[in-house]
């Protein structure tokens, strides 16, 4: 498993502020990625902050965990940008919050179909899926995505 360079570090002048992946949100979730085969996984701790339910992580922060790493996905296994179309979430088992737990979040590739991508993400506490994404991703051209979104490549960390 190799780390994979955000390839945003530097545009905060340009507007980079993302609330799951910038490092400098101080408001963020500050995910980092990892490429792990044919998925990107990510490791995430969710702190107290980001409840929903007392010691229970909120539905729609388990939304941007997986919508981010799909996000990822598509920058480093197609090398370009791409918009979510659509977002599905299964809640299947409570995901708990602290200081003590480390969630896996992990996106892959299902299908494409011309400009358009299939793919499934999961939350998982101990080995245990707690949730399940079903994701659609409009991807841009690589001249779109590097005009319009500053995205000039995603490579892994030597």
């Amino acid at each position: 498993m190799k780390k994979i360079k955000n390839p945003w570090l530097g545009l905060t002048e340009q507007g980079y502020n993302c609330f799951a992946c910038a490092p400098s949100n101080p408001y963020g979730l500050k995910m980092e990625f990892y490429e792990d085969g044919d998925d990107i996984v990510s490791f995430w701790t969710p702190n107290n902050n980001y409840q929903g339910w007392m010691k229970t992580l909120h539905g729609g922060i388990q939304a941007t965990l997986m919508d981010e790493s799909a996000g990822w996905l598509i920058s480093r296994k197609l090398q370009t940008s791409g918009m979510t179309t659509n977002l599905n979430v299964k809640y299947k088992k409570p995901v708990p919050t602290g200081d003590d737990i480390k969630l896996e979040i992990r996106a892959r590739i299902k299908e494409s179909k011309r400009n358009f991508v299939f793919i499934e993400a999961t939350i998982s506490h101990n080995g245990t899926i707690c949730s399940i994404g079903e994701l659609t991703f409009y991807c841009f051209s690589k001249e779109i995505a590097e005009k319009d979104f500053f995205f000039t490549g995603c490579e892994l960390e030597e």
